[in-house]
C-alpha cells in the first residue's frame, strides 16, 4: 500500500518538480498539548499544471531522483463562496 498524503504546495520553479508542505497536528505524549508539525516533499509534476497555493495529494512512488520520491496525483478541489 503506497501512502498519501495532502498538501500545499510552495514552490514551482523547477523543472516537473513541486515542493509539497505537509502540515499534521499531534499531540505531546504527557502534556496532551497540541501542536503542528510540517515537512517539505518533493513531488514530480509531469505537466507543470501545478502552481503556487494549489491543495494537491502526493503518493509514494519509485524514485525519480536523489530527492524526488512523491508523484502528484489529483489537486484538491475545495467549494469557494
Amino acid at each position: 500500500m503506497k501512502k498519501k498524503l495532502e498538501g500545499q504546495v510552495v514552490s514551482d520553479k523547477m523543472d516537473k518538480t513541486i515542493t509539497v508542505l505537509v502540515k499534521r497536528i499531534v499531540a505531546h505524549l504527557i502534556y496532551n498539548k497540541k501542536y503542528t508539525i510540517s515537512k517539505k516533499y518533493k513531488a514530480h509534476d509531469e505537466k507543470n499544471e501545478y502552481k503556487i497555493n494549489d491543495k494537491v495529494v502526493i503518493q509514494e512512488s519509485k524514485p525519480f531522483s536523489k530527492d524526488k520520491k512523491w508523484q502528484v496525483i489529483s489537486k484538491i478541489k475545495r467549494n469557494e463562496k
